[in-house]
């Protein structure tokens, strides 16, 4: 029985890995037991992500977005369901290989910066370096955000803009395939979300996949 769910295994591996298929999950679940009752956060997820798209996944707050995205970045398991990274099944995966495949893998950005206000762009994202696979020079990574000229500013010279822009940078540190950006534009203005929005789909067209999540349709229209 073992041996006959490995090779099942390796053949579904083979076939994403053939088909540049970067994510891809089936029937995933999520359910959340809150005293008497389950709250059902995912019912039954398909789908799959090739190299270099952009996906937008919009809804209201509580439809299961950061849900779905916490358990594509292994940060969160499904309850039932099977996800795959390439050729990498995460389902059942313990703790140290879920970290492990972060760190060499995915980039994840979220609303707010975190960034910390007493150091310069350049050490906010060099603090990463350390727990990264293959980090790339943090200076490389702020020009590859359009901070080279910024890199030793403080949070507080920055525009929110740039900030999270420093934090895109801190999450592209480990040069990653896949790019996770929780509401990234929530707390900013049009035009810096915009620029930001931008910025993100730049990556895509650079061959890595990115998904967003919001619940802001004219966010979603530009995927």
């Amino acid at each position: 029985m073992a041996h006959a769910i490995a090779a099942e295994e390796e053949r579904i591996g083979e076939q994403l890995k053939r088909d540049g298929i970067v994510i891809r999950t089936y029937d995933l679940w999520k359910t959340y037991v809150m005293g008497e009752v389950e709250v059902h956060a995912l019912r039954g997820v398909d789908f799959e992500l090739r190299e270099g798209e952009f996906l937008v996944l919009l809804g209201p707050s509580g439809s299961g977005k950061s849900t779905l995205l916490n358990i594509l970045g292994g940060l969160d398991v499904p309850t039932s369901g099977r996800v795959f990274f390439r050729e990498q099944e995460l389902t059942g995966a313990d703790r140290d290989r879920l970290t492990e495949f972060r760190r060499a893998h995915v980039g994840f950005v979220f609303q707010f910066y975190n960034l910390i206000p007493s150091l310069t762009a350049r050490e906010n994202v060099a603090l990463v370096t350390d727990i990264a696979a293959n980090a790339m020079d943090a200076a490389d990574a702020l020009a590859l955000v359009g901070l080279g000229s910024r890199m030793d500013h403080f949070p507080s010279q920055m525009s929110g803009g740039e900030q999270q822009r420093v934090a895109i940078a801190r999450a592209l540190i480990n040069d990653p395939a896949l790019i996770l950006a929780d509401e990234p534009t929530g707390s900013l203005d049009a035009k810096s979300g915009g620029e930001v929005l931008d910025l993100l789909r730049s990556f895509a067209h650079a061959g890595r996949t990115v998904v967003l999540v919001t619940h802001d349709p004219a966010i979603a229209a530009r995927a």
